[in-house]
């Protein structure tokens, strides 16, 4: 069905909506290649929402070109006015004669819409090319649009033996500058940032990108079930904060308030942080991927509350032992059926650290 030469410029394509990896949120990362005779006459991708989408950056490239050309762009083109018109409405007016994607929108407001309306206007359209790739770059948008919450990574720092920090509680810094630099670049290209508040009070971290050059900062969420957050904590400098608390505090929360924070109250039945709820209200913010970095009473949690799609874990070359801390607090385990079946996609090595991304899978029976 499709050419080596489809192949290649959907790989383009793919590598132009890369380019959108910091900045695209909430829209997905998108990326848009013109070829007419065999050449690429046009190229875009998508930078920021309410810019214009790869599709029309292509197409202003390509100019007169783009008639009878085909088009290759990694999620298929929008057929609804929300920042901006249609994309499917602008490669139908200037007479593209094929378009290829390589994923359907998850956005029910499109969900196949944009390749109906290509195929009623005589167009030739596809889907499929390389579409592990296209939704794999864009997991949070697509777990947003499926399930209504943000794909949720879990980032720890480790020793080799999985211990987090000294049992005093120091703990920078386990791994390498090149380890804490990728770290950074995972923060750059989420939505927001979480934190636990015994972390905070441990580390007063900004949470903030500061290794990777970017345009934009993730908001900062703080999970602090009792409003402990000092008005002073460096995460509250330049805004952009949301606290979950479980227990409302009237002068807590105005302090709170009055130092730059959003404080949402979102208790569960037993007067904690309810997690998935605040993963759902975080869906409805439109944010596509989180990124937690904390201690291991809020891994544990996020752990047992099923709501942890991913872990992103730095292991160093050494060894602290057991009296250290550990990365998850998953409480006594009695059968192994209880163990969290973990998917493993990725081993790194990053400086003298080893990275490890595994993803959360359903246990095995």
């Amino acid at each position: 069905m499709f050419t080596s030469a489809d192949h290649a410029f959907m790989s383009r394509a793919l590598q132009l909506a890369e380019r959108g990896l910091y900045t695209t949120t909430p829209n997905p990362r998108v990326g848009c290649v013109i070829v007419h005779a065999g050449q690429i006459v046009g190229e875009g991708w998508h930078a920021r929402a309410g810019e214009a989408h790869a599709e029309i950056v292509a197409l202003r490239a390509a100019a007169e070109r783009a008639r009878g050309a085909t088009v290759y762009v990694s999620l298929e083109p929008c057929a609804h006015h929300g920042r901006t018109p249609p994309c499917a409405d602008a490669l139908i007016s200037v007479g593209v004669t094929r378009v290829v994607t390589a994923m359907r929108d998850p956005n029910p407001k499109v969900a196949g819409a944009g390749l109906e309306r290509l195929r009623a206007a005589g167009i030739e359209a596809s889907e499929g090319l390389l579409a592990e790739r296209a939704r794999e770059l864009n997991i949070g948008f697509v777990a947003r649009m499926e399930r209504g919450r943000p794909w949720l990574r879990v980032k720890v720092a480790a020793s080799l033996d999985g211990r987090t920090a000294l049992a005093n509680g120091v703990s920078q810094w386990i791994t390498g500058p090149q380890a804490r630099g990728d770290g950074h670049a995972w923060r750059a290209r989420s939505c927001a940032v979480m934190a636990g508040i015994g972390t905070l009070l441990a580390d007063d971290s900004r949470l903030t990108v500061r290794e990777v050059e970017t345009s934009r900062q993730p908001v900062r969420i703080v999970v602090d079930r009792d409003l402990r957050l000092p008005t002073t904590a460096r995460v509250l400098e330049g805004g952009q904060v949301v606290v979950f608390g479980a227990r409302p505090d009237a002068d807590r929360m105005r302090a709170l308030t009055q130092a730059g924070a959003e404080v949402i109250v979102l208790p569960d039945a037993q007067g904690k942080v309810d997690l998935p709820a605040m993963l759902q209200e975080l869906g409805r913010r439109e944010m596509n991927e989180i990124l937690t970095e904390s201690g291991s009473r809020l891994n544990g949690a996020l752990l047992r509350a099923g709501v942890v799609d991913e872990l992103v874990l730095y292991f160093a070359p050494h060894l602290l032992g057991d009296t250290a801390r550990g990365m998850f607090d998953l409480r006594e385990l009695t059968a192994l059926d209880q163990r969290v079946e973990l998917d493993i996609r990725d081993v790194t090595r990053i400086g003298p650290d080893l990275r490890l991304i595994a993803r959360v899978t359903e246990p095995r029976r």
